[in-house]
């Protein structure tokens, strides 16, 4: 690694800032769909400071114009060794459009939140332009749009199923998942002169080989052909078939290379990385962000999404809950990989080291705030799991989910000189915390865990997620009955009296999911009046890639039992599920705000 780039704060991003550092060529160029924030919680931030870690020559491109003569994808050069794309934090699709289809005025990853700065899919358009410009350059793809995409898929906006996203962007390989050990291999690979097209052999890797070709090994990886693009688009048995395949296999601990035939060619997914270790764990949060968007923006508005996150901590990846309209264990996996603690409080001492630092964490949590250092009692079995959840329909024996390094990682936070006040930004899991034994309950803190965090870590609001009140529906959904939500909230509203606490619950719910009628969502409005509760918080169900419930919503039935399930499928449907709570239907903004990005969804 140079000095001048060690010395520099910022990666470059502009053709006078490589001139700076003297540099001739770059070695990796980052194109992204979002504005370039050097912080943790922005995947193209982690890759490129693990591409500076190991001694590349990095710069990134944010939100080129695709619309004009494309002199934003020449005025960086050539670079040595690939173009890495990523259409940004969130699925491009999902940032633009509302459930109804309807175009967003608004993207929290722009500067003044402005809507137009990046195009619909742009890991294709992206790579199609730089393939056109570049032929021989090879182009990578990475992030949550194209990880969701890696096989045949239903597109909910264009109401088609589409092929990988592979085949149709032409790019030469895609990383799916958290994408830090597979990045870290190709580079080293590509450093020792192998070419890209040479890495087949890369866990957690997606490529496309000719169907008449004998497939690459992979040393004690099993190989599990999905039925073809064409059988998924001939029969809705052959698309669930597929999806069941890849949601088993992604869940796994270790899971099978999936093959997937489109055409005269082969779409090859190559299984992901076991979970991380603990120094795998922190070593990408661990670099040197600067936590700040590059200086280019110091005179445009805020960005909302950075603004958001700017002093939350990301504790731990993954998610054991598997709820069924969820992305979270495909991308980021079903098993928890949790920060140490000591990495945990040098962020936290970097945060409030900062001189916009007020005292206020606003978040230390993940996809769900309370699976912190959670995981297998016994790995052998977790090694030979297939369970998409751990926790429905109900908990796993096997699963250790001990509160204590929670509390003590809180009180860790807390110790920290600056900070004043904690809060759980990210949502709970109330399901872990009620209705256990009393042997359960003492011996895995959750009492005591729940009354720290009403008594000390709300901010006004308590965010949690029922989805819904009736037990059919919370099944399709893979969530706990509304009893649990009950049992808590009845909990909550008694400590908060007893302390005088003026905190309130916002519970978040979901219209229009699969299997939910008119009188599922009649019958939820009528228990959220009777409790009371504040209702601003219903999203409509957006069918989002390789998702069970979006399997559920274009085949209409269960891919697991073969039963039919009801779909509200037309916008008249979806208002007037919703106006149960809006009385004139209106949409909204069709979701929850802004998400923490996490280089997740």
């Amino acid at each position: 690694m140079s000095n001048d780039l060690q010395n520099s704060r910022f990666l470059p991003v502009t053709k006078e800032e490589l001139d700076a550092l003297g540099w001739d060529q770059p070695d990796v160029i980052l194109v992204s769909g979002d504005a370039y924030v050097d912080h943790p919680s922005f995947g193209i931030a982690v890759m490129a400071r693990v591409t500076e870690f190991h001694g590349f020559r990095v710069v990134v491109l944010p939100q080129p114009n695709w619309r004009d003569d494309l002199r934003d994808f020449k005025k960086l050069g050539v670079p040595k060794y690939f173009f890495g794309v990523s259409a940004g934090a969130m699925d491009s699709m999902v940032n633009h459009y509302t459930p109804r289809r309807r175009r967003r005025s608004d993207d929290a990853y722009t500067p003044g939140g402005r809507a137009g700065y990046r195009p619909d899919m742009p890991s294709i358009v992206y790579t199609r332009i730089l393939k056109k410009l570049y032929p021989d350059i090879p182009v990578v793809l990475g992030g949550v749009e194209a990880s969701m995409r890696r096989l045949t898929h239903y597109d909910y906006w264009q109401d088609k199923v589409r092929t990988s996203i592979l085949i149709e962007s032409a790019a030469d390989m895609l990383i799916h998942g958290m994408g830090e050990r597979p990045f870290m291999r190709i580079l080293e690979l590509m450093q020792k002169g192998v070419p890209l097209q040479n890495l087949h052999n890369v866990l957690q890797t997606a490529f496309v080989w000719p169907a008449d070709n004998d497939l690459p090994g992979l040393k004690d990886v099993e190989s599990i052909e999905l039925p073809s693009h064409e059988a998924c688009l001939a029969d809705k048995k052959e698309f669930a078939a597929a999806f069941r395949i890849f949601e088993e296999e992604s869940t796994r601990w270790t899971g099978a290379r999936l093959v997937q035939r489109s055409g005269e060619r082969l779409v090859v997914v190559n299984p992901p990385y076991p979970p991380a270790d603990l120094k795998m764990a922190d070593f990408p949060f661990d670099l040197p962000y600067t936590r700040l968007p590059h200086p280019k923006y110091k005179q445009k508005p805020p960005i909302p999404a950075f603004e958001m996150i700017r002093h939350s901590v990301t504790a731990h990846r993954g998610c054991f809950g598997g709820c069924s309209f969820c992305a979270i264990a495909a991308h980021q996996g079903k098993f928890v990989v949790s920060r140490s603690k000591q990495s945990i409080i040098r962020e936290i001492e970097k945060i409030s080291s900062s001189p916009d630092f007020k005292g206020h964490l606003s978040d230390l949590g993940g996809p769900s705030a309370n699976m912190y250092k959670m995981g297998g009692i016994d790995l052998k079995v977790c090694q030979k799991c297939k369970r998409a959840s751990c926790i429905f329909p109900d908990t796993c024996k096997n699963l250790n989910y001990d509160h204590k390094p929670l509390l003590h990682l809180y009180d860790a936070a807390m110790q920290v000189k600056g900070v004043k006040k904690l809060t759980i930004g990210s949502g709970i899991r109330v399901d872990m915390l009620v209705d256990k034994d009393k042997d359960q309950t003492k011996r895995y803190s959750l009492n005591e865990y729940l009354q720290r965090v009403i008594r000390h870590h709300v901010s006004g609001r308590l965010k949690v997620a029922p989805e819904h009140t009736e037990d059919h529906v919370l099944q399709n959904m893979r969530k706990p009955s509304f009893k649990s939500f009950q049992l808590f909230y009845n909990k909550f509203r008694k400590q908060c009296n007893e302390e005088q606490l003026p905190w309130q619950i916002i519970p978040y719910f979901i219209s229009g999911h699969p299997g939910t009628n008119d009188r599922d969502m009649m019958k939820l409005a009528q228990v959220v009046q009777k409790l009371g509760l504040q209702t601003d918080q219903v999203q409509e169900f957006t069918p989002t890639p390789m998702t069970l419930a979006t399997t559920v919503y274009y085949t209409g039935f269960d891919p697991y039992t073969g039963k039919s399930v009801f779909v509200a499928r037309s916008d008249g449907q979806k208002k007037a599920q919703k106006s149960y709570f809006f009385k004139k239907g209106s949409e909204r903004s069709g979701g929850r705000g802004v998400k923490k990005p996490a280089y997740k969804r």
